[in-house]
Parts: structure tokens; C-alpha cells; sequence
């Protein structure tokens, strides 16, 4: 880096930039060579930091970012130290790999890249292809964690489960949110074949928590963990949402665990979804800690505590008021309807504008088709992505669903918020609801989003 650019900026934030360029001149997450040989041997060279604290692991399709933080949350009220991995990130890659709650401090992200960066170099000289992007941030991840060191790591599958490059662990406990179509052309045609892949987190002799699931998931879960002899605990059966009530700012829950029911229950996020995001967590906790039937609850007063401070950003998160704009990373049809079912229950709106970005490979007909129930225009516009879907084609998908009076295209995602917040203001008044704005379609659309609406990287 020249003088030039780097003129004024502090040099812990010109280090950042450069290990943030190195990282993104690596293959990118879209494109993948499924092996846990790379990641296995750069591990081995580091002396297997993964081995050094047990492990909570969370794949699934939808809600694993969420049932991550749920997890780490409670762990930490309990008083443990949580290293938290999860993917992707909305606004900065330290969001990735998180510490007592906070994501990783600049210098010290610099500072573990640098240190494992030769053996990262070791591993690609060796093998038929380098190490991706997201492989070295695993590295990374596990490095940090066994230095902190944490009495347990939560870690959220990047996609799939067998050949995920998080899944060199042995999770003890091995938690999946519901399976649904997504990433097809990588995991599989059905959810019975994405579930088969994502059951390869359950290890022996390991606890399984299951979220509901269609009946061939959840077959294929089962199997698995009979297979390697593994507990099972799932939603319905051994634990599940008993009752929910929405409340201001989110909704007030009562929930079976493993070992007993926890009333009074306040979480402040939106949906049925995440009501089940945070049943399984919970069941999660209790696994962990060695709650259960025999054993009766782990203590209630710290479990409402630690759901009372969860967040998660950009999910169905309100980023402004008058009018309300909410950023969610929804970015497939399962769930696209749930956003759009929490939006009815939690919010009155009158009138309801969408700004969509997404990126090719999606079946944005699916979200589209679940967004026209509730949003009266939409925005169609381009993230900077390079997969994005050009704003132009976007359009014309949204026009078959809206038609052509419901939509407009703007590229920049600048303009299309600001169009969009004229478009809701200009709607009608109402001292019940009035209108707002639900800014969606992709991760990186709800992370830009939220940076320029002022959002904190957290």
C-alpha cells in the first residue's frame, strides 16, 4: 500500500485492510472444492487448536445465525467464556469470529492471520487448490479461540455439514435449525439429500438437537444419529415453543426445555421463527450443561436474562423510525415467509415498501412471490456483490409478480433507499401503523443497508 492511501489512517486499520485484501484475493465463498483436506491439514500444522474446548455446533438452512447468538448468550450468562464463529458477515469480516460477546478487536484478527498466514502458505504450495477464503477464516477462528482460550466454542456450519470446513470439530453437541431448499446445485435436489449432508455434524456419542423439520429431513437427521449412536432431542417431542405471545419490541415466551418449562420468557427479536430459534437454543444450553428429565431445568432467572439481551442484527431489525425501515437477510423463499409472517403479527402497517438486492443462484421468483403479500411497492436494486443480479433482470422477475405500476428499479442501493422512504412517507397517514420500509432479498443487501442507515457492526 502506497504512502499515499494510507496517509492518516491508523496503523492497526491500514494492517486490517491489508489482511482483509489477501483474505479476498482467495476463492471466494460461492465457489467451493468440497474436501476437509485443506482445512484438515492446516489445523494439524497448528497443533489442532480445535481440539482444545469442546464445541456446540449449529447448521440447518435458515435461523443458524440467530441460534448461534441465542446459544453464545445463554453460555455466557451461565459464566462461561463463548467463542463464536458464524458466516457471513453484514458488515466487517471481524463480525465472523467473536470473543465474550464482541466481535475480535482489529489488531488481534491482523495478528492471528499473520500467525497462522505461513502455514495457510504450507497448505496451498501442497495441494491441487488453495485454501478459500472461508477455510482460512475457520483457521482463524479456531487459532483465536484456543489462544483466548474459551471454555466452549459455538460454532455456526457455513453451508452443508460433511464436508463443511467448520466440521473437522466433534461437536458435543450438534444442533440443527429447519432444512430447506437452498443451495441446491451444491447439497443436493430435496430436502431429504440436504439433510442427509447436514446430519454429517452429528458425531458419536454426540447430542442432537433438532429443530422441527419436514418429514424426509428429519429422517435423514434421525438416521444419522442412530447411526453413530447419538442422543436425540427434538422440537415437539423433547422440547418446543408451549406458548407466545407477541409484546412490544418482540414477544414474551414460555418454553418446554429438556429439563422443565421456563415462563415469562421476553425475547427481543420478531416471529415464530425465532420463538423456535430460541426453543432449540435452549435446548442446546440444557444438552450442554447436562440438564435434562432427571435432572430439572437450569436456573430460569439467568435464562430469561440472557434471551433479554439477544440481538441479531439484520434480522427483521429496525434500523430507523419515521417511517420504520427494517433490514432482514432473508434470502430464500422459507425465509422470505417468515419474515413476512412476523411483519403481519408484529407490526401494523399500513402500507409496506420493499427494497430488494439478490444475488444469481437464488430462486428470487419464490421470494418475490412471498413479499408481494404484504408489500404494496417495491424498489428493485443492486448490491455489490459480484454475484449480484443485475437490478435491470431483478426487475423484470419483480414486474411478473408485482406488475409493472407495483415497481421500480434503481441500481444503487443509496438511491433505492432513499425512493423508498419517499414512497412510504408519501403513503397515509395512520396513528395505528402507518407505513414503512423492509429492506431484503440477500445478506449483503441488509448489511449495506444497515451501514448506511448508521447500523454498529456487532
Amino acid at each position: 500500500m502506497s504512502s499515499s492511501s494510507s496517509e492518516g489512517r491508523r496503523p492497526e486499520d491500514v494492517d486490517l485492510a491489508r489482511v482483509e485484501k489477501e483474505l479476498l484475493a482467495r476463492w471466494p465463498e460461492s465457489r467451493l472444492q468440497p474436501s476437509l483436506g485443506r482445512i484438515s491439514a492446516l489445523v494439524d500444522l497448528l497443533g489442532n487448536p480445535h481440539r482444545a474446548y469442546p464445541v456446540v455446533q449449529v447448521a440447518g438452512t435458515n435461523g443458524k445465525t440467530s441460534t448461534a447468538r441465542m446459544v453464545d448468550e445463554l453460555l455466557r450468562g451461565f459464566g462461561l467464556r463463548v467463542g463464536r464463529f458464524t458466516s457471513p458477515h453484514l458488515q466487517s469480516m471481524r463480525e465472523r469470529i467473536v470473543l465474550d460477546g464482541e466481535p475480535v478487536s482489529a489488531g488481534r484478527f491482523v495478528e492471528t492471520y499473520d500467525d497462522i498466514a505461513p502455514y495457510v502458505q504450507m497448505v496451498d504450495s501442497a495441494g491441487e487448490h488453495p485454501m478459500s477464503f472461508f477455510e482460512v477464516m475457520v483457521g482463524m477462528a479456531y487459532a483465536t479461540f484456543a489462544d483466548a482460550p474459551v471454555d466452549v466454542a459455538v460454532i455456526e456450519v457455513g453451508m452443508g455439514g460433511t464436508w463443511d470446513a467448520t466440521n473437522v470439530v466433534d461437536a458435543r453437541v450438534a444442533v440443527v435449525t429447519p432444512v430447506a431448499l437452498d443451495h441446491a446445485e451444491y447439497l443436493g435436489p430435496d430436502v431429504t439429500t440436504i439433510a442427509g449432508e447436514k446430519a454429517g455434524i452429528i458425531k458419536r456419542d454426540a447430542i442432537a438437537v433438532l429443530a422441527r423439520q419436514q418429514p424426509g429431513a428429519l429422517d435423514a437427521l434421525v438416521r444419522r444419529a442412530v447411526e453413530v449412536e447419538a442422543v436425540v432431542a427434538r422440537e415437539g417431542t423433547e422440547f418446543g415453543v408451549l406458548e407466545r405471545k407477541v409484546a412490544v419490541g418482540g414477544q414474551q415466551l414460555r418454553l418446554q426445555g429438556l429439563g422443565g418449562e421456563y415462563e415469562d420468557v421476553f425475547l427481543p427479536l420478531f416471529g415464530a421463527h425465532q420463538a423456535q430459534n430460541a426453543a432449540t437454543a435452549l435446548a442446546a444450553v440444557e444438552a450442554f450443561l447436562g440438564a435434562g428429565a432427571s435432572t430439572g431445568t437450569i436456573d430460569a432467572d439467568t435464562v430469561r436474562a440472557a434471551f433479554a439481551a439477544v440481538r441479531s442484527p439484520g434480522r427483521l431489525e429496525r434500523v430507523r423510525t419515521s417511517p420504520t425501515v427494517l433490514v432482514d437477510a432473508a434470502h430464500n423463499p422459507a425465509g422470505m415467509a417468515a419474515t413476512v409472517e412476523a411483519i403481519r403479527e408484529s407490526f401494523d402497517f399500513t402500507r409496506l415498501v420493499g427494497v430488494v438486492g439478490a444475488v444469481r443462484g437464488k430462486d428470487v421468483a419464490g421470494m418475490l412471490a412471498a413479499l408481494e403479500e404484504v408489500c404494496a411497492e417495491l424498489v428493485v436494486t443492486q448490491n455489490s456483490s459480484p454475484r449480484a443480479m443485475p437490478a435491470d433482470e431483478l426487475g423484470a422477475l419483480a414486474v411478473d409478480v408485482f406488475g409493472a405500476d407495483r415497481v421500480s428499479v434503481s441500481p444503487r442501493l443509496p438511491e433505492a433507499l432513499t425512493e423508498a422512504i419517499e414512497l412510504a412517507e408519501a403513503g397515509p397517514d395512520d396513528a395505528l401503523g402507518g407505513s414503512g420500509v423492509l429492506v431484503t432479498g440477500s445478506v449483503i443487501t441488509a448489511g449495506e443497508a444497515r451501514t448506511l442507515m448508521g447500523g454498529a457492526s456487532r
